[in-house]
């Protein structure tokens, strides 16, 4: 196991074993844009972590795991004080994994499973008896784990530079954006589409999700996360949090 600090250049290609693991609490930390030749779990236990990739954003609440395949660009923020586990897993398990990032639940079973490995040794021998066991284990749980809809898809025209540039403001009515842009709502409709593969008002409401998780995560109140989303009340925040994620904020957290 290794405790990294802030400003520790740590290199996990850079190991031998099937598996290397480390479990830290980081405060303030950024990675910066990098890749591995493995692949990544990142595990948020407590605290939020925001992951940029090339074309989309990424939360990592509480209790939830983010799955980076092998050669995948990314940088990894935490503004807050973040207790987390992170596993790399060589090419062989990697390609037994899913090929594309997701954020997925981690329930008791896998955070089980994760706890070992990330405690373990660099040198720990993984292919022999319970531990042969535990790996495999953790790539069927990760494979087979609920996802989260807190991947958000980012429209690359530069006629929406407004809304890459400044991702923690509220984006506008789809209205109020073509008219700041100079395009029609049509217009911005079909480049949404071609981009992202949603329309705006849908891009919009998921952008609203990930946000509130965030804040909430940063231990904002209900009525501070209401009103920065543009919410009339928290009960209509609250309504609109269970209709995207099938729970109020308080069960999401609990959970």
């Amino acid at each position: 196991m290794a405790k990294l600090e802030d400003t520790s250049a740590f290199d996990p290609d850079a190991l031998g074993g099937a598996v290397v693991g480390v479990a830290c609490e980081l405060r303030g930390h950024d990675s910066g844009v990098h890749m591995h030749r493995r692949g990544q779990l990142l595990w948020a236990r407590q605290g939020c972590i925001r992951i940029t990739l090339e074309s989309r954003l990424c939360l990592l609440p509480p209790s939830r795991a983010a799955w980076i395949p092998p050669g995948t660009p990314h940088r990894a923020r935490m503004t807050n004080v973040v207790d987390y586990r992170s596993l790399w897993f060589d090419e062989a398990l990697s390609t037994r994994l899913p090929m594309d990032v997701r954020v997925i639940d981690v329930g008791p079973l896998l955070g089980a499973v994760i706890e070992p490995l990330a405690l373990a040794a660099f040198d720990e021998d993984w292919s022999r008896d319970r531990n042969q066991h535990l790996v495999g284990l953790s790539v069927h749980e990760i494979r087979e784990a609920p996802t989260q809809p807190m991947l958000l898809p980012m429209p690359q025209d530069r006629r929406l530079a407004v809304l890459r540039d400044n991702p923690d403001r509220l984006p506008p009515e789809l209205q109020e954006l073509a008219q700041h842009v100079g395009a029609t709502e049509k217009t911005i409709g079909r480049i949404f589409l071609r981009q992202t593969g949603m329309s705006y008002q849908p891009w919009r409401q998921q952008w609203r999700v990930i946000r509130a998780t965030e804040l909430l995560a940063l231990r904002h109140p209900v009525s501070f996360v209401a009103g920065e989303l543009g919410f009339a009340s928290d009960s209509a925040f609250i309504a609109f949090f269970r209709q995207m994620l099938g729970c109020t904020p308080g069960a999401f957290f609990r959970r």
